[in-house]
This record gives C-alpha cells, sequence and structure tokens, in this order.
C-alpha cells in the first residue's frame, strides 16, 4: 500500500491557475501509474488525469484536456497537477491516486490501489 498526501487547493478566481502535489510514501513510487480525480458535491467522483510509472505517457479527460498538465518527479515521490485558465466548474475536491498494480495510464477507480484524502480546488467567477 502506498500512501498519498495532497496538498495546493485553495480558491482562485476563473482564469487564474493552482498547482497541486501529491506526496508518496510507503510502498515504491515509481512502479506505479498515478493519476488524480475530482468529486464536486452532489456529483460521482470523475477522472481527471494520469501518468505511466516513467512519466513517458498521459492521459486527460476531455473536459481539461489543454489546461491541465500532470507530472511526476520519481526522485522526489511526488505527482503533480497543473491546472491553467481555471473553470468554475473545476471547483471540487481533487484527490491523488495511485495505480493497482500498473505502470501504464489508467481513467477509472476500479484501477486504483490507493486514494490520498483530497485537497478542496474553489473557482470563483
Amino acid at each position: 500500500q502506498v500512501q498519498l498526501v495532497e496538498s495546493g487547493g485553495g480558491l482562485v478566481q476563473a482564469g487564474g491557475s493552482l498547482r497541486l502535489s501529491c506526496a508518496a510514501s510507503g510502498r515504491t513510487f515509481t512502479n506505479l501509474s498515478m493519476g488524480w480525480f475530482r468529486q464536486a458535491p452532489g456529483k460521482e467522483r470523475e477522472f481527471v488525469a494520469s501518468i505511466s510509472w516513467r512519466g513517458f505517457s498521459t492521459y486527460y479527460a476531455d473536459s481539461v484536456k489543454g489546461r491541465f498538465t500532470i507530472s511526476r518527479d520519481n526522485a522526489k515521490n511526488t505527482v503533480y497537477l497543473q491546472m491553467n485558465s481555471l473553470k468554475p466548474e473545476d471547483t471540487a475536491v481533487y484527490y491523488c491516486a495511485a495505480g493497482k498494480d500498473t505502470k501504464m495510464v489508467f481513467s477509472t477507480t476500479q484501477r486504483v490501489g490507493s486514494w490520498g484524502q483530497g485537497t478542496q480546488v474553489t473557482v470563483s467567477s
């Protein structure tokens, strides 16, 4: 099991930027793909982005493509989500996720082995 701790959430105006970080410990981080999901009030948790174990492959939800960038630093056991051109509909709790015994990108909650506790992102109009 890998332990995940997110940081970097907050309140930002529409059009602004935030960078989320997720620090991993425990099981070998470098052997796992990583991702971000989000959950807005009253909605199901949805996929945002994922990255393969060495960072060569990335995958994004259509709703964030071109605005968000996922990256990782295996030397620091950290994955990032750079969010630009934020919109009010991006408001949600953002969760870091580690792939379940996989090194490849993923996009469903069934492929997640570990979750972080979440960090709130609020975008005001």
